[in-house]
């Protein structure tokens, strides 16, 4: 039953998306989201994490306030007339474990501002993050373990 549920909201998004909804075209997105759901049936197994939602609370408003001091940061660094940055890449332990809680941190990274993540170790253990002002990579490694990587796990560690 979830599978239909699914498929049917995927049907209504194909139809919205090519925006017609012609019986003819909603048929063919059932039958895109069907196979779609059949490809990655093994990965839609339920995932159970405790139900937090202060730490979920505060997750959210720590995203919410390094978007916006990270936003400002890079809005200053543009408009220096000399920007001084030394970009790079550094290597982040990671000491999340599930596949979520590594998505999520990564996600997180990248949609900070000043901030990409790069690529993961095939150990799942370090995190290749680019930093628009790399001079300091300890202190930015120190940034993600005791804000995002601290929250996401004091959220959904079971």
């Amino acid at each position: 039953m979830k599978f239909l549920q699914i498929n049917l909201i995927f049907t209504v998004i194909w139809g919205a998306i090519s925006a017609s909804f012609t019986p003819a075209n909603l048929a063919l997105g059932f039958a895109v989201g069907a196979v779609s759901l059949w490809l990655i049936r093994r990965e839609l197994q339920p995932v159970t994490y405790p139900l937090r939602p202060l730490r979920l609370t505060l997750l959210a408003a720590l995203f919410v306030k390094e978007l916006a001091v990270s936003a400002v940061k890079v809005a200053i660094l543009v408009l220096r007339s000399r920007m001084g940055l030394k970009p790079g890449i550094f290597a982040y332990p990671l000491t999340a474990k599930s596949d979520f809680e590594i998505t999520l941190l990564a996600n997180l990274i990248t949609l900070t501002p000043g901030t990409l993540s790069v690529d993961i170790s095939e150990d799942r253990k370090t995190l290749y993050v680019h930093a628009l002002d790399c001079a300091d990579p300890g202190a930015l490694r120190q940034d993600i373990a005791r804000g995002f990587e601290r929250r996401i796990r004091e959220a959904f560690e079971r």
